[in-house]
């Protein structure tokens, strides 16, 4: 039986330990993180928290929503066995009537009917770490090998466990400047999960720093559910001159060969970035995004306009 829980009904050690266990658990479902991305989140939980799905709701214009929360790729049901599509589509029409919007992110381990008109599929790129650094190199393209010899070649140092607000502030005065899609409340958002994250011992900050001892790049990794999460990064010209975000992530991969370990890059949607990710020899898989709309017409029309 599924039942539909407000945020103060839920028994957080049962849920935290149902993420923990199941076979397809990711670090955004725990509770401490969803309370920090949506302080008022729900849920669907299954019998006794045999699988759960957060719901992460809105407001506005008197209208309930659910929306995908930032820095929170993949959620959707957490179980601990498999999946099946029927039970999927059993939790989805389980989701209450008042949210008449709804744009959320499923994990990759939801089976989907992807050619169903509420869902699309989006990118993801994962690098198995399980073989040797000489195996992995093998699949790693030209351009990043030249890549990685001019890197070799520069007076690039890599230094861990640096300040995450120094990596933050490199983000914003470069391509946070371009996207203008991050408010000063989001970078304190991020700020405030890097920081817990690395209280609870899942999360390491990784520095390049040039000659004249100015960081260039800057990258935030978790530790989660064996997978290492490529979670954030940032860099300036002078890195991108020598290459010292490739020569974070393979020092990383040369660090953790040989061990059950998946680098996960998070993505990504943009064609620049998923070559990127392809260039070290990562695969492409997919997660399914849903959004349903029951707006009517008028509403819809308003809706939009606040989104934009």
């Amino acid at each position: 039986m599924i039942k539909y829980l407000r945020h103060d009904e839920i028994d957080t050690e049962k849920w935290d330990r149902c993420i923990s266990k199941s076979f397809n658990g990711r670090i955004y479902a725990y509770s401490w993180y969803l309370d920090i991305v949506n302080e008022n989140w729900e849920a669907l939980v299954e019998n006794d928290y045999e699988r759960v799905f957060p719901l992460t709701p809105g407001k506005k214009m008197g209208v309930h929503y659910l929306f995908q929360p930032r820095f929170t790729q993949q959620l959707g049901i957490f179980s601990q066995s498999i999946l099946s599509e029927e039970t999927v589509n059993i939790f989805l029409k389980s989701i209450p009537e008042k949210f008449r919007f709804i744009d959320i992110n499923l994990n990759s381990l939801n089976k989907v009917n992807d050619q169903a008109e509420n869902m699309d599929r989006w990118v993801n790129h994962e690098l198995d770490l399980i073989n040797s650094y000489e195996k992995i190199k093998l699949n790693y393209s030209k351009n990043l090998k030249r890549n990685l010899k001019k890197a070799e070649k520069s007076p690039v140092t890599l230094v861990k466990n640096i300040k995450p607000g120094d990596v933050i502030n490199l983000f914003k005065q470069n391509k946070g400047k371009d996207l203008g899609n991050l408010d000063e409340n989001d970078y304190q958002l991020l700020s405030r999960l890097i920081y817990v994250m690395i209280y609870k011992r899942v999360g390491e900050v990784v520095g390049a720093y040039n000659e004249m001892n100015e960081l260039c790049a800057g990258v935030f990794f978790i530790w989660d559910h064996k997978k290492v999460i490529f979670y954030f990064s940032a860099t300036n010209g002078y890195a991108r001159e020598n290459a010292a975000m490739p020569l974070i992530i393979d020092t990383f991969v040369r660090d953790n060969a040989n061990s059950h370990l998946t680098l996960d890059f998070e993505g990504s949607n943009n064609q620049n970035l998923a070559r990127f990710y392809k260039s070290f020899g990562a695969k492409k898989l997919y997660y399914p995004h849903y959004k349903h709309n029951k707006l009517n017409p008028l509403l819809k029309f308003g809706y939009d306009l606040i989104r934009r």
